[in-house]
């Protein structure tokens, strides 16, 4: 596959997005710790970040570490529309953008020079737009891979740029840590550590084997390659998503059978509505639980057939449920989400009903009718009888399909 020669990729991602839109909207905000969220931060200013908060986080513990931070609701509508005018900024400079998140996306600009200057002079001009149009910063990393420019990127943060040279990337990642690497979470970086890896360089310089031993196949291979900056992937557009998920921090505290089974019927019906909306089926099930000492858990159903029916995924997400609930009672649990996988189009399949048993007691035809409501009329149209007098949750916005 080719790689370009030459350090053409950005990877342009906002600083601590809505935690900025909140200041850019508030004069009285700027320069201070702000908190975004409710029972959890979802986002926190650099401000507050400085103090040593970080996300998920519970609010209590947030505001122990930072006394004087502002605390402030989310506005999912604000973002949502923020975020449409930078990825027009996005769309103005090159059509090649691969959009990872609402507030970040890879940019080929290898075709620009002549139109638009150096990638430096285009990564610039970007984040002036940015600033200038919608108000905000935004920190660039321009690469010759995508891994590179995603770590130039977080290097550079805040309200930066760095344009990595190709005669200096090993030089540039060799003295990272190792947790700079895709693919190197806590666990894995615990047990690179523990093995005396503890930079890039440490990773380039170890045999194959021994990573495979430490990480495991996939992603010994992985951080191998990357360590030598090895990433033949180039910016895809229009490319569809793999999976369709939502999740919800619930926050700390005893929560019963009931209200853990309402939040995950919640989910549910957000996830199957998005997959309709984009006309998608999906045949695996994966549920992920985060408990009180922030370890987390997953598990994973496979259906016999594709589908996009809510009472199939209700009825799968019960029975992972129960198989968790022990564990549950136990530890505790702050963070529940659902996703479905292996997904495809719903007109290249033959749709069908894959249970005739009701699910969480109503029929599977009422439930049917209920989700057309809900993707007709939207879906405060009609809602769970559990849900009446309760906080059902944010609708984090995303990219479209």
């Amino acid at each position: 596959m080719f790689v370009s020669s030459s350090a053409s990729i950005l990877h342009a991602d906002l600083d601590s997005f809505y935690a900025s839109v909140e200041q850019r909207d508030n004069p009285r905000l700027r320069g201070k710790p702000v908190l975004v969220g409710g029972g959890v931060v979802l986002a926190a200013s650099y401000e507050a970040k400085a103090t040593g908060v970080r996300t998920p986080m519970n609010l209590r513990q947030a505001r122990s570490l930072c006394p004087h931070a502002i605390v402030v609701p989310p506005r999912m509508e604000a973002y949502s529309e923020a975020s449409k005018a930078v990825f027009d900024v996005f769309h103005d400079t090159t059509p090649l953008v691969e959009g990872l998140s609402i507030d970040e996306a890879f940019l080929d600009v290898s075709g620009l020079r002549r139109i638009s200057g150096t990638p430096h002079t285009i990564a610039s001009e970007l984040r002036r737009r940015v600033d200038a149009d919608v108000g905000l910063a935004i920190t660039v990393g321009v690469a010759r891979t995508k891994f590179l420019a995603k770590v130039a990127s977080g290097v550079a943060k805040p309200d930066g740029l760095l344009v990595v040279d190709p005669e200096r990337e090993i030089e540039f990642l060799r003295p990272l840590p190792v947790e700079r690497l895709w693919g190197v979470g806590p666990k894995t970086a615990e047990r690179l550590h523990a093995a005396e890896i503890w930079t890039v360089g440490d990773v380039a310089d170890t045999k194959l084997e021994l990573l495979v031993s430490l990480a495991g196949v996939a992603a010994g291979r992985k951080v191998h390659s990357l360590a030598h900056n090895r990433d033949p992937r180039p910016v895809v557009v229009g490319k569809r998503r793999s999976s369709i998920g939502s999740q919800r921090a619930i926050g700390r505290g005893n929560h019963t059978r009931a209200e853990v089974t309402t939040t995950m019927f919640n989910i549910i019906d957000r996830v199957g509505h998005r997959l309709r909306a984009s006309g998608r089926v999906g045949r695996t099930l994966t549920m992920r639980f985060r408990f009180d000492d922030f370890a987390r858990a997953t598990r994973s159903h496979t259906l016999s057939e594709a589908t996009n029916d809510t009472a199939a995924f209700a009825r799968v997400s019960e029975q992972l449920l129960d198989g968790m609930w022990p564990t549950i009672e136990k530890r505790g649990i702050t963070l529940i989400g659902l996703s479905i996988g292996s997904l495809c189009d719903a007109d290249a399949v033959q749709l069908g009903l894959p249970f005739d048993e009701p699910a969480f007691g109503d029929g599977t035809a009422l439930n049917v009718a209920l989700d057309g409501v809900r993707d007709r009329f939207g879906s405060s149209a009609i809602g769970r009888a559990g849900d009446v007098g309760r906080d059902t949750g944010l609708s984090v916005p995303m990219l479209p399909d």
